[in-house]
């Protein structure tokens, strides 16, 4: 039995890659230090699979930013307006995922959208001229050379043509008509080359096949891959999937000229009936993903040998793989050294994971039933410890999820809170967070490792505090936030107040480009201890006669950054947060705060992938989730919620559905499509559709966020518009945030001059 992983993460043990990058950004290493570092970190991450015997182990998962803009960038879906920039290949690759602004010229950044059903981001391709897409690139061939010369040879991993489609941004159909052809051109020139430099293994990522396919979907998958294949050269083909199972298409993908398929028989909720009802070609190999790339519980060796011996009744041509990309995972349980061990042996992070396919295989090759560790495995499962709530899940079974609203309607709340809040005609705001600058990182550590006492570590807090107020009423916003210079992350630092989550020290996981996120892990069952945001929201409401937001994560959203148990239902899990959450509400509104914030940042996080089961098996306890943390406030408490880098177009009605008086959308990258969403559906919340990209380094002008302000002014009610940036300012620095905030606001006050 052979093993294979789809890829690997990119980041390095310790986050060297970040760290890297950013000192690259700072001008404070050198472009060949940069590549340098990335070529030691390949080095070590192939070497660490071959250590762990990996037999098909990869190239060109690696990434300075984004796997996907990679793929733009190889065949020349670059606009002309980063091009004209005249920066060499690096520094526009890095204008592309993060804008430029400086002597050479002033960009936006490409769109940046949530991957599937993960937290990762990827850069949207924006196509404007289909018929210069063509093989231009050179990194996918320098990184197998570079691993050819240390003795591997490794499969080389490519988003396959048909997910790469689409993802392509284009203007028209008749874009889309010719890319077809430019792009078939580009990917056999592709396999042309990797045949001449002696590949012998291509891995075309295919997750966009476990969506909803059409007749029309299924006739150019057909059509993409009849000719690629027609061409392959003698290449051998992985066609890899992840994410799902591929019913619309499996049959199909059975009979392409493919030398092995890769299904994932972890989400896949049907692959394993798939390939009972259809079989599976045995001149082909199936690639079977069953070590989760996605969560950190240790493998039940059981379930996985299960199936396992399910496929090997339809065919013996198996390797043993994971369910997807190991990029959704730390990267090693090694640097974790606070966790007790009987906690640490339930947890398997990317480089567990290898050990855990080798695992597997020693079992399933000695055809023993009773191996030692099968056996331990199974003991392990048997005896985990967690925390549990009888009354607490009494409740929930008692709940009724159709039933759980806010009084009074949403139109007679709108009236009393305009009343008691007396807000100006486009209120502005921010998202809540400002930036984490060293100091505030420095202090909160020093409390952490115990250099300092509690009352030292909040006086640097509140003197954060008082200075965003000021800053902010200088500015002259009408509804404030605090800074949130306390919290390490919107998730993490509830999970830390919350009883049923445990926390690593490194076990950091790529969002996107730079941007790492640590989640916590669910343990046990989940409750409210005590009061965890209002001393400091209400020291900053002390400080302001104007409306201070205090800030709360959603349930949904810290269920969905977070590492979720598997011996309950992620339905259950989210009710058991609601229940903490709503408590925190309502400690905050007992406590004079009549604006609170309750974010959902990653609501479409875990929508199912076919919109058939968006309702059965998400939307019927995702929405109530939310509607349970907020249905008792009063109706002068105006309630605010926020999402981001998501598509959000199709679940508008459920949006409205949660009942939020105010809601701020991430907009700015998506050019506003969204806007003509709530029109169409008519959507009754107020709404702040984000006025500029926090995610990039570049400062808006002030006719910028005008021209912003006037197309969103076209389509909504100026009654219903709010004013604010997309996200948190957490990442950015000072000097960016001050100049962006105040255009924002003279922007704000000339719109406001022109629409009265």
């Amino acid at each position: 039995m052979q093993v294979s992983t789809i890829s690997y993460p990119r980041i390095g043990a310790k986050r060297e890659l970040k760290f890297g990058i950013e000192k690259y950004f700072k001008g404070e290493i050198s472009q060949a230090e940069l590549l340098n570092l990335a070529k030691d970190l390949r080095q070590v991450h192939w070497s660490e699979q071959a250590k762990n015997k990996i037999d098909f182990l990869s190239c060109n998962d690696f990434s300075f930013y984004d796997n996907i803009l990679d793929a733009a960038v190889l065949f020349n879906i670059v606009p002309k307006r980063y091009k004209d920039l005249g920066l060499d290949s690096l520094d526009e690759y890095f204008a592309l995922a993060r804008g430029y602004q400086g002597d050479k010229g002033d960009v936006k950044a490409l769109a940046m959208k949530k991957w599937f059903n993960t937290n990762y981001h990827y850069l949207v391709p924006e196509c404007e001229d289909a018929s210069k897409i063509a093989l231009v690139g050179e990194k996918i061939f320098n990184e197998f050379l570079e691993a050819k010369a240390l003795g591997y040879r490794p499969k080389v991993v490519i988003v396959g043509i048909f997910t790469l489609l689409k993802l392509i941004s284009f203007s028209n159909d008749k874009d889309f008509n010719v890319a077809c052809e430019s792009l078939l051109k580009a990917y056999l020139a592709l396999l042309g080359r990797l045949k001449d430099i002696g590949v012998e293994w291509i891995q075309f990522d295919e997750p966009a096949l476990v969506c909803d396919l059409d007749s029309h979907d299924k006739e150019l998958l057909g059509r993409l891959y009849g000719a690629l294949l027609a061409h392959k050269n003698g290449l051998k083909v992985l066609l890899q999937t992840y994410f799902g199972d591929i019913r619309d298409c499996y049959e199909q993908v059975l009979g392409f000229d493919v030398d092995a398929i890769g299904l994932d028989f972890v989400e896949g909720i049907q692959s394993l009936d798939l390939v009972q009802k259809y079989g599976f070609d045995t001149n082909k190999i199936l690639f079977a993903g069953i070590v989760n790339g996605k969560n950190i519980y240790k493998n039940q060796y059981a379930k996985s040998l299960k199936v396992i011996t399910e496929l090997q009744k339809i065919t013996q041509r198996i390797v043993l793989n994971t369910s997807c990309s190991l990029l959704h995972v730390p990267y090693t349980l090694q640097n974790e050294t606070k966790l007790p061990a009987k906690t640490l042996q339930h947890l398997a992070f990317a480089q567990e994971k290898l050990q855990e396919l080798n695992e597997l295989r020693e079992i399933i090759d000695t055809g023993n039933s009773t191996h030692k560790l099968l056996e331990s495995n199974t003991t392990l499962h048997a005896h985990r410890l967690e925390s549990r709530n009888d009354e607490l899940n009494k409740k929930i079974a008692q709940l009724d999820l159709g039933n759980i609203k806010r009084l009074p309607s949403f139109k007679e709340r709108q009236s009393v809170q305009k009343q008691a809040l007396n807000l100006p005609l486009l209120p502005t705001t921010t998202i809540g967070s400002f930036p984490q600058t060293s100091d505030v990182r420095a202090n909160r550590l020093a409390f952490k490792q115990g250099k300092i006492s509690l009352e030292e570590y909040t006086a640097f807090n509140q003197a954060k505090i008082k200075e965003c107020v000021k800053l902010q009423e200088d500015l002259g916003f009408d509804v404030l936030v605090h800074g949130e210079f306390e919290r390490n992350d919107m998730v993490e630092y509830f999970g830390e107040s919350l009883e049923g989550f445990i926390f690593t020290q490194n076990g950091w996981v790529q969002s996107y480009g730079t941007r790492c996120v640590k989640p916590p892990v669910v343990w046990g069952d989940v409750s409210w201890k005590q009061p965890i945001t209002a001393p400091y929201t209400t020291y900053a409401q002390s400080l302001t006669s104007k409306p201070m937001k205090g800030m709360l994560t959603g349930p949904v959203t810290i269920l969905n950054w977070s590492f979720p148990r598997e011996d309950i239902s992620l339905k259950d899990s989210a009710l058991q947060i609601a229940f903490a959450i709503a408590q925190e509400v309502l400690d905050l509104e007992s406590k004079g705060i009549k604006v609170i914030q309750i974010d959902e940042a990653a609501l479409r996080e875990k929508l199912p992938l076919r919109k058939g089961d968006w309702h059965t098996q998400y939307l019927s306890w995702a929405i109530p989730a939310f509607n349970l943390v907020h249905k008792d406030v009063k109706p002068q408490t105006q309630i605010h919620t926020h999402m981001c880098y998501s598509e959000f177009n199709d679940i508008i009605k459920e949006i409205d559905a949660m009942d939020a008086d105010v809601i701020s959308f991430e907009a700015s990258r998506s050019n506003l499509e969204l806007l003509d969403a709530l029109v169409a559906n008519h959507f009754q919340t107020e709404v702040g559709p984000g006025v500029y990209d926090i995610h990039s380094p570049r400062v808006p002008k002030v006719e910028e966020i005008k021209t912003t302000l006037k197309a969103i002014l076209s389509k909504l009610p100026k009654e219903q518009v709010w004013v604010n940036p997309d996200c948190g300012l957490k990442t950015r620095n000072n000097p960016e945030v001050v100049e962006s905030l105040k255009h924002l606001i003279q922007a704000t006050k000339e719109i406001r001059e022109e629409w009265r």
